[in-house]
């Protein structure tokens, strides 16, 4: 009997795109445009490369890259020849780098020499000990490793040059590559994505093919066709970016514009250049976009449609501001983590405002969801905020050799502990509230700080805003803001206490609140908060 589903490859994919859309534009990066044609060619070039550097079907390999044309053809590249993606996070540095290299038993690590201000190769000659003749790495902390690869200009003492790589790509057949692709098993892992690591070690979560579905019926959901353009500024290296850039121009014929970086004028530039129908984000995202849209109004008439992460309560003022500053942009939210994947659930494009804005969006096809007491797992009535569970085809495999963690993420009925506070609607939304382990209790009274967070970004003179615990002998925490005014804008910390007495309860107000020039952020755009805590904590103990 078949599935159901049709198993798919990621690596099937470029080639799929080529036969039906070959000559439109899929892929722009900087100068360089590619069609669908011209991106199967380089990613089979790619992949032939890494055959001709002993990559083997399984092997995990890691990318050290940002945002660049190389990413999206190594990414595809390694799925075909049926190898492990190990995307790593850019703002990693030597520590990190550590961790993940020998944590993944990567064979290969690929990544600049240097990009921008950052010399990538230097921090990985601290961590590895390179050759100093030939390139077959031998260093025992890393006993899997054995090629460092440079996507950069000329040739790096004990690394290989990728150029050089391509260069002898010709040597493999294509009956060769092919046999290889064919060998793939759709179950197999086809990438291993590091949590964000706001707090702690990141874990290696491992994925199927399987995701391709998943992608496939969120385009449907949100009508993109290879009529749209995605405005690719999102790390590939994040679940977010990887998904809604990466794999929905491949799943779909959509053209994909991709930048290096973030950067807000340079993205609305892009989107008026282009004709950019789709733009996605956090709120710290469409709070930068806003802004430089305000700045210097452009074109945005071709926008159509984008997830933002609105459904919590600071990011829905950041939210209704985005749609009526970049309009005709109509806004969708949507929930999803690493482990379950993006789009869980998903706001639909002809609800209301406040289904769109004010929740998370409804289940997604094949997942189911449940909000229960985290104490003791019974099932909450709808509107009562408990810890959100998940079921779904799409789960993660598992946390890369970490049976302990994965068999502790799953109660005993097998869903999926997600560590988020959530609320159901009677019309079976849901709504994101924010992670457990952010939630404050002041007094014995649990505090949410998004509730706090959205009160305060509606003062005219407040910028970004984030709330955090701050031990108390007396109360066991107190809320602390963290405030970064706007432009020219006066505000206190009296100011702050004043705007929030008589709107909410007395035990959520702060009582302390720092201002800031800048927030640390996670390269996917979410405050670090672990920080702030620890900033309260020698500020103020």
């Amino acid at each position: 009997m078949t599935d159901w589903y049709p198993k798919r490859r990621f690596g099937d994919l470029p080639d799929e795109m080529a036969r039906k859309f070959g000559s439109r534009e899929a892929l722009v990066f900087q100068d360089a445009r590619y069609t669908f044609q011209e991106l199967q060619a380089e990613i089979d070039r790619a992949a032939k490369a890494l055959m001709t550097l002993g990559v083997e079907r399984g092997d995990h390999v890691s990318l050290w890259l940002n945002n660049r044309a190389e990413w999206v053809f190594l990414m595809y590249a390694l799925a075909k020849v049926g190898a492990v993606q190990v995307p790593v996070n850019t703002r990693f540095r030597t520590n990190d780098l550590e961790y993940v290299l020998h944590q993944s038993d990567s064979v290969m690590l690929i990544t600049h020499d240097v990009s921008g201000p950052i010399d990538y190769l230097a921090m990985v000659r601290k961590v590895v000990d390179l050759p100093n003749e030939g390139i077959d790495v031998a260093d025992a902390s890393y006993p899997a490793l054995r090629r460092v690869v440079i996507v950069g200009d000329g040739e790096n003492e004990g690394t290989v040059s990728w150029a050089a790589a391509l260069a002898r790509a010709e040597t493999v057949s294509d009956a060769d590559l092919t046999a290889r692709a064919d060998a793939v098993d759709p179950d197999d892992p086809v990438f291993m994505m590091y949590t964000s690591g706001t707090t702690g070690f990141p874990k290696g979560v491992l994925h199927d093919h399987r995701l391709i579905r998943n992608v496939e019926e969120r385009a449907f959901r949100m009508a993109v066709t290879e009529n749209d353009t995605i405005m690719s500024y999102l790390p590939l290296f994040h679940a977010f970016g990887y998904s809604e850039a990466a794999m929905m121009s491949m799943a779909t014929g959509a053209r994909q514009v991709l930048t290096e970086t973030f950067d807000a004028d340079e993205a609305l530039d892009l989107i008026e250049r282009e004709r950019a129908t789709i733009a996605h984000g956090f709120e710290a995202h469409m709070q930068m976009l806003c802004d430089a849209q305000e700045a210097d109004p452009r074109n945005l008439s071709s926008l159509r449609t984008g997830l933002f992460a609105a459904g919590m309560h600071s990011a829905t003022p950041v939210a209704r501001r985005g749609e009526r500053v970049m309009t005709p942009l109509k806004a969708l939210s949507a929930y999803g983590m690493t482990e379950v994947w993006v789009g869980a659930a998903l706001s639909a494009l002809d609800d209301d405002p406040p289904h769109r804005l004010e929740t998370s969006g409804y289940p997604a096809p094949g997942y189911e969801f449940k909000v229960v007491d985290p104490d003791t797992g019974e099932q909450l009535p709808d509107g009562v905020p408990g810890e959100l569970r998940v079921k779904s085809y799409a789960l993660m495999k598992g946390y890369y050799k970490k049976p302990k963690e994965t068999a502790e993420s799953y109660d005993a009925d097998g869903w999926f502990c997600t560590g988020d506070m959530a609320e159901r609607h009677a019309d079976g939304y849901i709504r994101f509230l924010g992670r457990f382990k952010d939630m404050l209790k002041v007094g014995g009274e649990n505090v949410d700080p998004m509730e706090v967070e959205g009160l305060l970004l509606e003062h005219p003179a407040v910028q970004q805003v984030a709330v955090v615990g701050l031990p108390d002998r007396r109360l066991s925490e107190v809320p602390v803001a963290f405030v970064e005014r706007k432009p020219d804008a006066d505000i206190e910390a009296d100011d702050v206490f004043a705007y929030c007495r008589g709107k909410v309860a007395s035990f959520k107000i702060p009582r302390h609140a720092i201002f800031i020039d800048e927030f640390p952020m996670t390269a996917s755009g979410k405050i670090r908060k672990v920080e702030l805590r620890e900033k309260a904590k020698q500020l103020l103990h």
